[in-house]
């Protein structure tokens, strides 16, 4: 996967940007009381769809049922490096380690403290040496007590308990999490009672359609707001398969896990984190599609975690620069920068350079589209691949594996070569033989070159040069001499992996 410096542009907006996210989960130190309503008819609900200009009423009396306030218990409470108490883990997947890397935004909301947050009038971080208390949302999916809310609210819980409409209080079970997409399936401990419980949608929702958000936000339970869906698609470097879903219903600490309906009261996303500078509700959140939590809660319920499916391959999205390179008319798909050894790709004969541009059937718009649509095929299902390979595009079939726990990457065998560092001025690069064959060495890289801009730094090995392997700088010398594209793709191996990338040549 192509990356670059963190100290990019484009990293900046990213880090920028990384600043006023934060995860939707409260942390108290004491249980808000729900105010007592009377149980309606106990079964799924259902109904036509909501008419919004005479208000959303009886949506709300639909669906508040089955809706539930989720309430975490950690027997053991220790303060962290930066002062924030264990367990109820403000930031979902990998996402609060990621904003640790900028000093800047250690004091930002969210990343644990141990401060109230008085100022936007909800109860603060819970850091008592005895113990501790999270607090999110959930909501029913079926009559016999299975519910659904985040990873991250109930990662690492001792006790786990679930607070209904009418202020009554069961034991929870945590059945499987999810990490990689922050999901987690609970099972509510009501002996023989049949419970009230909604339905993911079938259908995919669109920009501009209208939904609600109902959960228990800063601990006050059974609050609803109205938005619309504002955007899908959404990769705020949460985890590998990020594709969520921007809603500007309001929603804030304590919304997490908790349901966002479309006016026929169905779930169509689960709502995970905030984009906000203050903490409070800025009017950008983000739900989990429901297209994507289906999948992943029936996993959890029939095995108890998630079993993806998994081609085997290092892949990049592909740039204009690339697209150009190989003489592409769009730049979509996703390139093949590493085959993994006994992998599903390799036995079908997948190769490096190859460019993934349909997965059965159905187009591939860049890499992660395409990690998406991977782990959502069952394992042992066989799938056509459209690739394009040396300007051809043909298909081939692969069979899909289970995604490994720590899959391997493939490794290649090269001869050492005698000469010394070379210089390619015409790349702003100076590259001499790797130490094992494999590839040329890059001992220098010019500032302001393009090869810096592309984030090419010393120490990089260049393992092709126009689909050609290099063992050598003469090989580099010879490709890009019979290369006739004003671009050249290189396949570079870096600390974090291998990637293409296309450097301007003197041709150009």
């Amino acid at each position: 996967m192509e990356t670059k410096e963190m100290s990019s542009p484009k990293n900046k907006t990213l880090g920028a940007f990384a600043a006023g996210l934060m995860a939707a989960t409260a942390l108290v130190a004491t249980v808000s009381v729900l105010p007592s309503t009377p149980a309606v008819a106990q079964n799924q609900l259902h109904a036509a769809a909501i008419d919004p200009s005479k208000g959303f009423a009886d949506l709300v009396d639909q669906v508040m049922p089955a809706v539930v306030s989720v309430q975490v218990k950690y027997a053991n409470v220790a303060a962290s490096e930066d002062g924030q108490a264990q367990g109820g883990k403000q930031m979902p997947g990998g996402m609060e380690d990621f904003f640790k890397q900028f000093p800047q935004f250690k004091n930002m909301p969210g990343m644990g403290q141990g401060q109230g947050q008085g100022d936007q009038g909800g109860e603060g971080e819970d850091s008592h040496p005895n113990g501790g208390m999270a607090m999110g949302s959930g909501f029913i999916i079926s009559a016999d007590g299975y519910a659904v809310t985040n990873n991250h609210v109930v990662k690492d819980a001792d006790q786990v308990s679930v607070t209904m409409k009418d202020g009554t209080e069961y034991k929870a079970e945590v059945i499987g999490t999810d990490p990689k997409t922050d999901l987690a399936l609970i099972k509510i401990d009501g002996k023989d009672k049949k419970f009230d419980y909604v339905a993911f949608t079938k259908d995919e929702p669109r920009v501009g359609d209208w939904v609600m958000a109902v959960g228990n936000p800063f601990g006050l339970g059974g609050t609803v707001t109205t938005g619309i869906v504002s955007a899908l698609g959404r990769d705020i470097g949460s985890g590998p398969y990020d594709n969520f879903m921007q809603i500007d219903a309001a929603i804030n600490r304590g919304n997490s896990g908790g349901p966002a309906f479309n006016l026929e009261g169905e779930v169509v996303g689960i709502n995970t984190a905030i984009f906000s500078p203050s903490g409070g509700s800025v009017g950008i959140g983000f739900a989990i599609p429901a297209s994507t939590a289906q999948n992943v809660i029936e996993s959890l319920k029939e095995n108890g975690k998630v079993t993806r499916g998994w081609l085997g391959v290092q892949i990049q999205p592909v740039t204009e620069d690339i697209a150009e390179s190989l003489g592409l008319k769009d730049a979509k798909g996703a390139i093949v920068a590493d085959v993994t050894e006994d992998s599903p790709a390799l036995a079908a004969g997948v190769k490096q350079g190859d460019t993934i541009l349909k997965i059965d059937g159905k187009d591939v718009s860049d890499s992660r589209d395409l990690s998406r649509r991977v782990a959502g095929i069952k394992p042992g299902d066989a799938v056509p691949l459209t690739i394009v390979r040396d300007g051809k595009t043909m298909d081939i079939e692969v069979k899909i594996g289970t995604m490994p726990d720590d899959p391997k990457m493939a490794s290649k065998d090269g001869k050492e070569d005698g000469e010394k560092s070379v210089s390619l001025a015409n790349l702003g690069l100076k590259v001499s033989p790797a130490q094992d064959g494999a590839g040329v060495t890059v001992t220098e890289v010019a500032p302001g070159s393009a090869a810096a801009d592309l984030g090419l730094k010393a120490g990089d090995t260049i393992l092709e040069v126009a689909g050609t392997e290099v063992h050598a700088p003469s090989d580099v010398r010879a490709a890009l001499k019979a290369n006739d594209k004003k671009k050249v793709l290189m396949l570079v191996k870096t600390d974090e992996g291998q990637r293409f990338i296309a450097l301007p040549t003197a041709k150009g």
